[in-house]
């Protein structure tokens, strides 16, 4: 094979592997999923779910959140459009079992109006070692560690959207919006199975555990 074959090879192979990592960045790291919009009567309020995996779609395996929408149907969205200057209460049903937290700061409740509770009882901190998951928006300093489902229950949800009657944590908490624009939130538990460091795949794309609050 002549130089100048060799070159066209190599730059055929370069244009194809970038092309292949254009279409991953589009196809996973930035597409958005639907915008689910927080009730608003009697107060401003979103629901939310954890599950352990998806259980279909191009990634069945993934842990990832669900909305729950106007109609109260659960959708696949970590996409939340939010009221601005306003009190946001949030329910957060956790039906995954624990990951553990590397750092202990994560386990301490931050930014939120009031104590959180889970099952109804108020918690100051939890336990890094019990921690599944958390909810989290750096741009308004809120932090809430979310307990995981023992791992002996006896009635675990495998796939989503999973019904209150499969164990559970249900999480309760209050934040408040300031003013338009759109933020970054997601999960700080390394709980992509699978993933070096455990914050890989699902950790890092929009509609798992990765998303956006758009205050309007």
């Amino acid at each position: 094979m002549s130089r100048s074959a060799r070159i066209a090879a190599i730059l055929v192979v370069t244009v194809a592997a970038l092309a292949l990592v254009a279409a991953y960045v589009s196809a996973f790291l930035l597409a958005e999923p639907p915008t689910v919009a927080a009730a608003t009567r009697p107060a401003a309020s979103i629901t939310l779910q954890t599950v352990a995996s998806v259980g279909y779609g191009p990634h069945p395996n993934w842990v990832s959140y669900f909305a729950k929408d106007a109609s109260g149907q659960w959708k696949h969205s970590t996409v939340l459009q939010l009221p601005a200057h306003s009190l946001i209460h949030v329910t957060i049903e956790n039906y995954d079992g624990a990951s553990g937290l590397r750092n202990p700061f994560f386990g301490l409740p931050r930014g939120i109006s009031g104590p959180m509770e889970v099952n109804g009882q108020p918690l100051r901190a939890l336990d890094p070692s019990l921690a599944s998951h958390t909810f989290a928006i750096p741009d308004f300093g809120v932090s809430v560690p979310i307990e995981g489902v023992a791992g002996d229950a006896g009635n675990p949800c495998e796939v989503a959207p999973c019904s209150t009657s499969f164990n559970h944590k249900t999480i309760t908490f209050t934040f408040r919006t300031g003013a338009p624009g759109v933020h970054h939130w997601q999960c700080f538990v390394p709980c992509a199975a699978g993933w070096q460091y455990g914050f890989g795949g699902p950790m890092q794309t929009f509609g798992y555990m990765d998303g956006l609050i758009k205050v309007v």
